[in-house]
């Protein structure tokens, strides 16, 4: 077997690992939260709309066996409806669309996030269920796994909906760095890193309980790191965009170094705890 045929089934593999994925299917949101605001709503809504069709459109290509997310029709649906809206807004319904817009798509994906929940059915858990046997479904566990992910996200779309609504009506700037940037992306984040934490902690743990040999626990500190390392780019942005007085910017850029460092520091494992 040539070495290009040895390599497709690992790129297939790949490709699947990242189609099931959750953080895949809220890209879209995800895109939509951080390029919105004045004189960008048709780019924002262009994007999000192109990443929604293209991951329906791979995902059948590349596994037709593969079901059909309710986030991934929630994705089409949305930003198709924002796209045709956008282009039937008079001028002044497309200045309300580009401040507020951002607000709309992440109460939007709240609701989502709390509606799957409500039914008993949070939409992390359909991505999940193709990377896991279908005995472990019904496990108290793997579903209490899914409901905290599914709600992390929630939360986290939720303070950026805040956030963007403080800058828009409180500050009345769309473009304040902390509200329309630094602290939605924040949420993102920590998102993001308990999507990729929380399964292997509690993976870990069943492993332990039933005696099982395995990787051990991730430290909390495998969480935090990546929160730690956003401060220096916070601590950048508020010295470039003039952001914050100049001890600030300094200081979260020595925090966010010093944090890493000490947090990276940190044993891989709880004494005792091996796999």
């Amino acid at each position: 077997m040539s070495r290009a045929q040895q390599q497709a089934p690992a790129a297939d593999s790949k490709l699947s690992q990242l189609l099931d994925s959750p953080v895949i299917g809220m890209s879209p949101w995800i895109a939509m939260s951080i390029l919105v605001g004045p004189g960008r709503y048709e780019v924002a809504v262009g994007v999000s709309l192109a990443l929604a069709v293209a991951l329906v459109v791979v995902g059948r290509i590349h596994h037709r066996g593969r079901s059909l997310k309710i986030l991934e029709v929630a994705d089409v649906v949305f930003f198709a409806a924002m796209a045709v809206i956008g282009i039937f807004a008079s001028p002044g319904m497309l200045r309300w669309l580009e401040n507020y817009s951002g607000e709309v798509s992440s109460i939007a994906l709240t609701v989502i996030a709390l509606g799957s929940m409500a039914l008993r059915v949070p939409f992390t858990l359909q991505y999940a269920r193709e990377q896991t046997p279908p005995e472990v479904w019904s496990e108290p566990g793997f579903l209490r796994t899914n409901y905290l992910i599914t709600g992390a996200w929630g939360a986290a779309f939720a303070v950026a909906a805040i956030a963007g609504a403080f800058g828009d009506l409180v500050l009345d700037n769309s473009n304040n760095v902390w509200t329309g940037w630094i602290i939605q992306i924040a949420a993102i984040i920590v998102a993001l890193q308990f999507t990729r934490w929380y399964p292997d902690v509690v993976r870990a743990r069943s492993r332990r309980e039933r005696g099982v040999p395995g990787p051990p626990e991730p430290p909390l500190s495998a969480l935090l790191i990546p929160l730690a390392g956003y401060l220096t780019p916070v601590g950048i942005a508020v010295l470039a965009f003039d952001a914050g007085p100049l001890w600030l910017g300094v200081a979260l850029i020595v925090a966010g170094v010093l944090l890493v460092r000490s947090l990276s520091r940190t044993p891989s494992a709880e004494p005792g705890v091996r796999g």
